[in-house]
């Protein structure tokens, strides 16, 4: 029919989503030579170094012809011509003319097909992206919750799984992570077990590996008992919020107050599914349940503390963006966030503002109007709430970790039904130290639908 091959394929995605691995994959089923290079290794600081290695790379392709390249990270060669304010992009600049000379076709190099991955395709030069050269461009997206399901069904493989291992509702709870981040959780959890003494990964061992990859290590030393019962109070008030909140798609999986990295402690939903958007009503409950914890925090001490910095930035940077990114307010359906792009990237070399200061201010009104609705949302639940948030509490500080369940139960019937299982690592009693400031607290939540 006189149609041709692609000559050029870009994949593009977040890093770890197998895109090396697929076009290693590629290779392996065409039965061609696969060669593979990264694009840091064309840049070098002598002049001309690096279109002589492009030259000779599609030269050595021609003999082998059939054959694969393979440019890793392209976007170290790619990236748009003219984005830098110095002289200093000459080199890279030839060296990227070189390659768009090589990929027009002009010198006969059929039987070479050119496979490119990067994570930032938005800063590639657009002559490297037109028809003729990367005709196709394939986006490696992050695994969804059956394809996490997947790749741990594939790396759990390698190691002694115990029965209680429920690969599934791993799956669930790490949502964002790529292949390579599933990977490194198992084998996380496998060195986890080891330092146990034990033969087998158990699901407590993979929970463990993953608060320590989000969060960080535990810091059971230097809280006072004063500042975890703050703590306690804070947790709870994100977990009974978010209790009562939910509609059934992100259920409290755990309350810790733990420490880990800079958090006292901490509240982790786990979605039952994923979801590619998110209607107001969900934002306006995130937002509730990021508020929620600086409303427990004041029931007990009657005070507030920095605790809560990072809620309430997660908070205001979610309202802001349903004013001014996606039309949920009163202002209407009208976008704000025009000229954002990073500049320095060929894109903008400056920023305006498409508003007036008027609408600037009409813009911070709506913020503010979003996120004290939300916070008057979360007192009245707490209030209406306020035994189940005291039990949930103290719970908290007897038993350090609850699951969801726990929750449940105290919300539904007053009491914890299920027992509570420990850490699996033995608690060493918690050293005071002079009260100072409270470091953030922390609310895992989904990720954000930005």
């Amino acid at each position: 029919m006189g149609a041709s091959i692609p000559k050029g394929i870009l994949m593009v995605g977040p890093p770890g989503t197998g895109k090396t691995l697929l076009a290693r994959a590629v290779a392996g089923e065409a039965k061609v030579p696969f060669l593979s290079i990264s694009g840091s290794d064309f840049v070098e600081m002598f002049v001309g170094v690096g279109a002589a290695r492009v030259r000779d790379t599609f030269e050595q392709a021609r003999k082998l012809a059939p054959c694969i390249i393979f440019i890793d990270e392209i976007d170290a060669v790619g990236r748009q011509r003219g984005a830098g304010l110095g002289g200093g992009n000459d080199e890279r600049e030839q060296t990227l003319n070189s390659l768009l000379v090589e990929m027009d076709g002009f010198d006969g190099q059929a039987g070479v097909i050119v496979i490119a991955a990067t994570n930032r395709a938005d800063v590639l030069d657009a002559a490297l992206l037109r028809p003729g050269r990367f005709d196709r461009q394939v986006f490696v997206d992050l695994p969804d919750l059956r394809g996490r399901e997947a790749v741990l069904t594939v790396h759990a493989k390698r190691f002694q799984m115990a029965p209680s291992v429920d690969l599934l509702r791993i799956a669930r709870i790490t949502t964002g992570m790529s292949g390579a981040d599933l990977a490194n959780l198992l084998n996380e959890a496998a060195l986890h077990a080891g330092r146990r003494n034990r033969d087998k990964v158990e699901m407590c061992d993979v929970e463990e590996a993953r608060d320590k990859i989000a969060h960080g290590r535990e810091r059971r030393k230097g809280a006072d008992q004063e500042d975890l019962r703050k703590t306690a109070y804070h947790e709870a008030g994100h977990a009974l919020v978010q209790a009562v909140l939910d509609d059934g798609t992100l259920p409290v999986h755990k309350v810790t107050i733990i420490p880990r990295g800079r958090a006292l402690g901490m509240a982790m939903f786990m979605p039952t599914k994923d979801s590619f958007g998110s209607s107001k009503t969900w934002l306006t409950r995130f937002i509730c349940t990021a508020m929620a914890g600086r409303v427990g925090e004041r029931v007990i001490t009657g005070d507030i503390s920095s605790g809560a910095s990072q809620d309430i930035k997660q908070a205001t940077r979610m309202a802001r963006q349903m004013v001014c990114d996606w039309g949920m307010s009163d202002l209407g359906p009208i976008s704000y966030n025009e000229n954002s792009d990073t500049v320095f990237l060929g894109r903008e070399i400056s920023r305006t503002q498409g508003h007036s200061d008027e609408t600037a201010r009409r813009i911070d009104v709506a913020v503010a109007q979003i996120v004290n609705e939300q916070f008057a949302m979360a007192e009245k639940i707490i209030a209406e709430h306020g035994e189940a948030h005291r039990k949930i509490a103290e719970a908290l500080l007897e038993h350090e970790t609850l699951d969801g369940i726990h929750i449940m139960e105290i919300l539904k019937t007053g009491a914890i039904q299920t027992p509570v299982v420990g850490s699996p690592v033995a608690n060493p009693i918690r050293e005071a130290t002079p009260a100072g400031p409270v470091p953030e607290t922390g609310t895992q939540s989904s990720p954000s639908p930005a």
